[in-house]
């Protein structure tokens, strides 16, 4: 049985070479994710630990988490323990950590380092002068005010050299320093692309902190003492709110944070790689079903002389084996290719990885081989085991044994009740709110098992409609609506693999183009300012009041007021208090009261959402108990409740309230109206006010709305370039499919040029049923695509209210044009090999 399973694997090479094809991509795939993921994973974790590696112990603030601790953060560590770190037996030496936002501009005045990772710190001289976090490689360290080093990076993006002045923004206003120096470090962050400016300490816990304090202290031992000797003693000697960590302890978290942020990515990419292979097994069950079918008489005959129906079963799985060990080899070596494209392509795009050798893990060579095989062999299982079946006299006189009628009313018994319980499910999922994420994933999986069990009844009534349009083309297009539901399996099986890549792309796009639409309403609705102004970045951070003072002086401005966060402690619960100008919020705000006016807002009075309201019943008069970010106790009184919304949410109260009690006074927005409203020469006005600050963000309500969205835009178009895979996958079938109909009916075809079809006609016959195919895959796959988008709208409006479902027509024409194409394109080399058959040998074909 493995000398026949190695001769029809060699007999069948051209046949079996699609199958390879589909398996190969989708094993490509999965070992390119695993060689991506795990090469930028290796190289930070090694980048990471060579930051770490003059650093044996590190001390940092340690905020105790019980009823009697402030809210607000941990207080910073001083000289004192320092100088008691230093002191420590083992201590070899120690040195201060000051670090905060530093932003830096380019000299054409923009954002150097996108905003990702923009640090400042400081350089903290040892007593020979250095700091042995930074090697200076041009020029020297700052010294006074005024002065600044930058790594080597930043300086050569942005063409910076000792001598040179730039333009840096801390917490807003614009500071001009001048460069006196360029070092090399090992940071993360700057090795990512970021940027890292150095002052010298003073300036720096001026600028980040508050004079005398540290953000961090890290010691290294002296010759012969090991971390966890060093950490002992300095634990004897630290202050209640203070925590000593290794150096090897810190490295390992912060592989272990890179591990964990990188397996997100990698679970996403494992996932479309699924589905590649997943409409790769669509193609797999086709190719070795008709290779089964084209070799009954074969198997009959091994049947007749003795072979047991568990060894041609077998048999067929050999070859499936052999098919899918060479394609998991060669999707192996695609997939290292890919992997270091994808490096190639991150570097391109500004995201800097640190340098590393390509990581081709032994997992990821097992993992890539297992796949392969599994994946084939389990699709070829069934058309073996149909093939073991078929008795051995039926089988000689019959090459294509008709499926029995109790075969298909089991069959479509089964997807009729998959597909209705995928309803059912999908549906209850979609008006349970958060808690339907569960019901409606398995609903969405029973249904597509369902649609796709279907799919050989479907197939009959949908292409049938397009027997008006197929008469336009006379006898070829009748042809080719006869063959297209001649075998409702192969059909079947070949729309199904369009279907699933068009209904993910549907559904995802009706999700994108539903979103923004709701966040356009969200920020229409909740915002009645005409810009928001905050600091620029990836992650929220604070802002100088300077801003809104430079603002407010500014004629074109009408309303003005600084939104300011402040931790607290609200019924025992940890909250936050949202500080504003309590006669400016509500020309800037759109939010409906159920209870109370802004009028109330004032003092101690504060308004508070419903959600909050609902869940400790509070109402108009309700006294709070609050515990602000200094320690300090007081209670305040609820004025108004207001249903809140993504733009405005929480407890809200007096700026002249808040302020007092926060550690480091600072706005994360600013919203204002003007004059003229939201007009380019106001906000170009604006920009000119701030200093042309390449840090601060100044947004009209669309440039909030376009933030919001920008998100869910960059993955959709990152999604539809991982669904193109599944959909070349697709195109492979249908070409596969194609091709082996085309052998199969290689005398029909010589009889049909035989009685006056010509080679135009063959030609026109293949493409059509090709086309047929594919648009019965497509409209397949936009009907669930849209279903499966409005279900999950349901769940996403329990979280945005404002959620609006919109069909984006435009598009669901283009993705059916799509398929009309694939179903065109995939059928060129069928349909030319079909018309330059010899009729003569066709007919003679057995």
């Amino acid at each position: 049985m493995l000398r026949t399973a190695l001769r029809n694997v060699l007999a069948h090479k051209a046949r079996l070479l699609m199958t390879v094809l589909a398996v190969m991509l989708g094993v490509a795939f999965v070992a390119g994710t695993l060689v991506f993921t795990n090469t930028i994973s290796d190289a930070y974790q090694k980048s990471s630990q060579k930051g770490f590696r003059g650093v044996d112990v590190a001390i940092s603030p340690d905020k105790k988490d019980d009823d009697s601790a402030n809210p607000g953060d941990a207080p910073r560590l001083s000289q004192q323990v320092l100088d008691k770190a230093a002191k420590a037996p083992g201590a070899g030496s120690a040195f201060g950590v000051v670090k905060g936002n530093a932003a830096l501009a380019d000299k054409k005045g923009d954002l150097l380092g996108g905003g990702f990772s923009n640090v400042g710190g400081n350089y903290y001289p040892g007593a020979d002068g250095k700091d042995p976090r930074y090697t200076m490689t041009e020029g020297r360290a700052p010294k006074t005010p005024g002065e600044i080093a930058l790594d080597s990076k930043t300086a050569e993006r942005g063409k910076y050299k000792a001598g040179d002045s730039i333009r840096v923004s801390v917490d807003g206003p614009v500071r001009t320093e001048k460069v006196v120096g360029v070092f090399t470090t090992d940071d993360g962050n700057v090795a990512a692309g970021g940027t890292l400016a150095l002052y010298d300490t003073v300036t720096a816990q001026k600028l980040f902190a508050k004079p005398g304090q540290f953000d961090e202290i890290d010691v290294k031992a002296a010759a012969g003492t090991s971390q966890a000797t060093l950490k002992s003693a300095i634990d004897k000697v630290l202050p209640e709110q203070a925590k000593a960590t290794t150096g090897k302890k810190l490295a390992k978290d912060q592989a272990k944070a890179i591990e964990d942020g990188m397996s997100s990515m990698q679970t996403a990419m494992l996932v479309f790689a699924g589905i590649a292979l997943f409409v790769g097994i669509f193609i797999i069950v086709n190719t070795f079903s008709m290779l089964v079918a084209q070799r009954t008489k074969e198997l009959a005959l091994m049947r007749a002389v003795g072979a047991t129906r568990r060894q041609v079963t077998r048999s067929v799985l050999m070859e499936a084996t052999f098919v899918g060990a060479v394609a998991a080899v060669v999707g192996l070596a695609a997939g290292v290719g890919i992997g270091a494209l994808l490096r190639s392509v991150l570097n391109s795009s500004g995201a800097s990885v640190p340098d590393g050798p390509l990581v081709v893990a032994p997992t990821t060579v097992l993992v890539s081989v297992l796949v392969g095989v599994v994946v084939t062999v389990l699709s070829a299982w069934l058309p073996g085991r149909r093939a073991a079946k078929i008795p051995p006299v039926a089988a000689m006189n019959s090459v294509h044994a008709a499926p029995t009628t109790r075969g298909l009313v089991v069959r479509n018994t089964i997807g009729s009740i998959l597909a209705a319980a995928g309803i059912a499910l999908v549906v209850s999922g979609a008006g349970m709110g958060g808690d339907g994420q569960g019901p409606m994933a398995f609903g969405a999986a029973a249904l597509v098992i369902g649609v796709f069990v279907l799919t050989p009844l479907l197939s009959r009534p949908l292409i049938a409609a397009s027997s008006p349009v197929l008469r336009l083309f006379g006898m070829p297009g009748k042809l080719a609506r006869q063959n297209a539901v001649r075998n409702p399996r192969r059909t079947a099986a070949t729309a199904s693999a369009l279907m699933v890549g068009l209904t993910l792309i549907t559904g995802m796009t009706v999700i994108a183009g539903s979103m923004q639409k709701g966040i356009d309403k969200m920020a229409a609705d909740g915002l009645k300012s005409d810009y928001v102004v905050s600091m620029g970045g990836t992650t929220p951070r604070p802002m100088s009041p300077d801003v809104s003072k430079t603002l407010a002086k500014v004629p074109e401005v009408t309303s003005i007021s600084s939104l300011r966060s402040s931790p607290a402690r609200v019924a025992g619960d940890t909250d936050t208090l949202t500080g504003v100008d309590p006669k400016a919020i509500k020309d800037l705000v759109n939010v409906d009261f159920t209870e109370g006016s802004f009028g109330a807002l004032g003092g101690t009075k504060v308004l508070i959402d419903d959600k909050i309201a609902d869940k400790n019943h509070w109402k108009v008069g309700s006294t709070i108990p609050v515990t602000y970010e200094d320690g300090s106790s007081g209670r305040l009184t609820v004025g108004g409740v207001y249903e809140g919304n993504q733009m405005i949410r929480g407890i809200m109260l007096d700026n002249a309230t808040v302020t007092p009690h926060m550690t480091t006074v600072a706005d994360f927005q600013v919203m204002l109206k003007t004059k003229g409203g939201a007009t380019q020469d106001t906000k170009d006005l604006l920009k000119k006010t701030l200093g042309e600050n390449p840090a601060i963000k100044i947004q009209n309500k669309q440039d909030t709305s376009d933030e919001i969205a920008s998100a869910f835009t960059l993955m959709l178009n990152m999604l539809y370039g991982l669904l193109g895979m599944a959909v070349i996958v697709a195109v492979l079938g249908v070409i596969n499919t194609l091709a082996m109909s085309v052998f199969e009916r290689s005398k029909e075809i010589g009889m049909l040029r035989a009685i006056g079809l010509d080679r135009a006609g063959i030609k026109r016959m293949v493409r059509l049923e090709s086309l047929v195919i594919s648009l019965f895959g497509g409209v397949l796959g936009l009907g669930l695509g849209v279903f499966f988008g409005w279900a999950a709208g349901e769940l996403i409006a329990t979280e945005l209210p404002s959620y609006e479902l919109v069909l984006p027509w435009a598009r669901i024409a283009l993705f059916l044009l799509m398929a009309a194409l694939v179903g065109v394109i995939a059928a060129l080399w069928p349909a030319r090999r079909a018309s330059k058959l010899n009729m003569l040998a066709a007919i003679k074909a057995e």
